[in-house]
């Protein structure tokens, strides 16, 4: 009995671009996601994030370049957080001839599940230079103690 293998042929000249939006199908595939139209008229980002956490509290920094604080918003409930906004092109004037664009622009969504026992109402977020910082508190119950063996 012989077997017979499906080969798919790959050329060398296959962009990453290419592989991004292949990778991107087969996830709205299997999530049943659609968005209705041609991912390049809109490209989606995602601002890279440092999750920090200690005994007292949680902190997201968010880098979140060319951007005002209207531009974004922030939302805690239960134990999601989620961080929205979006980013629009600096473009001024026809008479410009574009070059290069490596900055991304467009919406993005960013939702992070917290620990037990933070403190929502004491949720406290600053902008500054780009970075954009959530800081969120434990609840007392929370922290960590130290038990002592007796």
């Amino acid at each position: 009995m012989i077997l017979m293998t499906q080969m798919t042929r790959r050329t060398p000249t296959r962009t990453l671009r290419t592989l991004q939006r292949e990778v991107d199908d087969l996830f709205d595939q299997f999530f049943g996601r659609t968005d209705g139209g041609d991912r390049d008229t809109s490209p989606a980002w995602s601002p890279s994030t440092d999750l920090v956490e200690t005994d007292e509290d949680v902190r997201l920094h968010l880098d979140v370049p060319g951007m005002s604080a209207d531009d974004i918003s922030i939302n805690l409930q239960n134990r999601t957080l989620t961080v929205s906004g979006e980013r629009t092109s600096e473009r001024t004037g026809e008479d410009e001839n574009i070059v290069r664009v490596e900055r991304a622009v467009g919406t993005f969504h960013r939702t992070f599940t917290l620990p037990d026992a933070v403190d929502a109402d004491s949720t406290e977020a600053t902008y500054d230079n780009g970075v954009l910082t959530i800081r969120v508190p434990k609840t007392e119950e929370s922290t960590r103690r130290q038990i002592e063996v007796q």
